[in-house]
């Protein structure tokens, strides 16, 4: 079974490409999650602010794109982004970003 998933894209008021999930990330949508970080070229802020759970799985997606993603994560990812050694990566905070409709 499918664990609930939401994607959005959209942009920043300073046009900068904007990707909200909000759900769980794991194996079973990775490749969705996939499929919208490679649907973007550029710089791109990551929003999981609203994600509650984020296993090896989303974050092996995630690695490819960290040269040019700022993750926005609330708190209780904040861990997770440290061990994995993605805040060494990726500009990462806890603000959440502007959004506006695409």
């Amino acid at each position: 079974m499918t664990t609930p998933l939401t994607l959005t894209a959209g942009h920043r008021h300073d046009g900068t490409a904007l990707l909200t999930a909000v759900g769980e990330i794991d194996m079973s949508n990775a490749r969705a999650f996939a499929d919208a970080l490679a649907g973007t070229s550029g710089p791109l802020v990551l929003d999981l602010t609203g994600v509650d759970y984020l296993d090896s799985a989303g974050l092996s997606v995630i690695f490819p794109h960290a040269g040019r993603i700022e993750i926005v994560a609330n708190p209780l990812l904040q861990p997770v982004l440290t061990i994995s050694g993605l805040v060494d990566l990726s500009a990462t905070h806890g603000s959440q970003p502007p959004i506006s409709p695409r």
